[in-house]
């Protein structure tokens, strides 16, 4: 969890004023801002980071919007993550080209996928598999298969030392008549870790990970593409020679940071120049007690999973946001000052943005402070059950 401290701090470098919205009185609050300078730049630190729009596979888990998506797709970023089948229909009527399900499908969803693959016949769809009987589910069907590798998360995947039994699960892959797409490895558990120990652990794994892709290519089967890094592992992956020098193509799955937050921001490299380019419009609704005012941003709108605070004020450092309940977000006034009065707006920057956009049926696009269009947040949620 990021401390309070540490949040303040990531933000010291924000310029409020880049924030301010025109005419914010008649926002109904709270609302979610996205800042479309700011989201173009973050897209253009990437690129330069990666080296081109084609090593970039980001998780639109965090865009949401069908149109980041295809602002995404106008840079040459064409190939996606997913995690739901409603993201997974988003990004392909965006324009994406190439879109991996990144979550264990099976059953109704795995169905589900299969037809999204026939509705869109000109993407390539892929999803992850980690045993020979998942294959099953995906025969004679457009959908390729990434073997999904477990790094030490444990949450998915086949664990990193049993290369052999993964080269044997992509010779079954290729033997089902199924277009084996590559590898799967993603290694978000290492967010933890500072940045010297996260790099220092996550190219260990990738040592292994040379070897699996070894293992596999030594039975004469060729690895197509290895998937690495989310947001935290990024900066690992990237100074990790090997993984670019290899006989496949590597892709990074970084998505947190088209927006970014406090804690992304905290994880990577400030020179990087990454910023807010998502926060949430809030407003002063009660002063209930000295050193004390509540807005309205509860956990319905700032997403508490990465615990508390949930998010910083942009421009109020004295002010620390407190528990949230479902539709109040108490702030604690550390300075000895009057703080903001009721109808007051705040700026908030989330502690996690992935689920706060999540939260949101629309959002304002905000270009050169004032909004120039309200968009549906496309991919919120899922698809209907049935």
């Amino acid at each position: 969890m990021t401390t309070p401290a540490r949040s303040t701090h990531i933000l010291e470098a924000i310029r409020p004023e880049d924030y301010l919205i025109e005419n914010a009185s008649e926002v109904l609050t709270p609302a979610l801002a996205i800042y479309t300078e700011i989201l173009d730049q973050n897209i253009a630190v990437t690129l330069d980071l990666v080296g081109s729009a084609d090593r970039w596979r980001p998780h639109v888990k965090t865009a949401k919007l069908s149109y980041v998506m295809r602002r995404l797709v106008d840079r040459g970023v064409m190939n996606f993550k997913c995690s739901t089948t409603l993201e997974l229909r988003v990004a392909c009527e965006a324009g994406a080209a190439d879109v991996v399900l990144a979550y264990p499908a099976v059953g109704a969803n795995a169905r589900r996928a299969r037809a999204l693959a026939d509705e869109f016949p000109s993407v390539k769809v892929s999803a992850l598999v980690e045993n020979s009987e998942q294959i099953e589910g995906w025969s004679e069907s457009r959908v390729g298969l990434f073997i999904d590798i477990n790094p030490g998360m444990d949450r998915t995947g086949i664990e990193q030392d049993r290369a052999d039994e993964i080269a044997h699960l992509a010779r079954a892959i290729e033997d089902a008549g199924i277009a084996f797409r590559g590898l799967h490895y993603y290694d978000g558990h290492l967010a933890k870790l500072d940045l010297a120990e996260r790099e220092r652990v996550a190219h260990a794994g990738y040592d292994r990970l040379i070897d699996i892709a070894r293992a596999v290519e030594g039975i004469g089967i060729k690895v197509p593409e290895v998937i690495t890094a989310g947001t935290p592992a990024m900066p690992c992956s990237l100074s990790y020679p090997r993984l670019a020098a290899g006989a496949f193509i590597h892709r990074l799955s970084p998505g947190t940071i088209v927006y970014s937050d406090c804690t992304s921001l905290s994880q990577l490299p400030k020179e990087w120049g990454y910023r807010p380019a998502a926060v949430v419009v809030s407003t002063v609704v009660s002063q209930p007690a000295k050193g004390r005012i509540t807005c309205d941003a509860g956990h319905k709108t700032v997403s508490a999973d990465s615990g508390v605070p949930t998010c910083a004020v942009i421009g109020r450092p004295e002010l620390l946001p407190a528990r949230p309940s479902e539709e109040h977000l108490p702030v604690e006034i550390l300075e000895d000052q009057d703080g903001p009065k009721i109808g007051e707006q705040l700026y908030l920057v989330p502690m996690h943005i992935c689920p706060t956009v999540n939260n949101f049926d629309y959002a304002m696009i905000v270009e050169g402070n004032r909004v120039a269009a309200v968009e549906c947040v496309t991919a919120r949620g899922r698809e209907a059950p049935l």
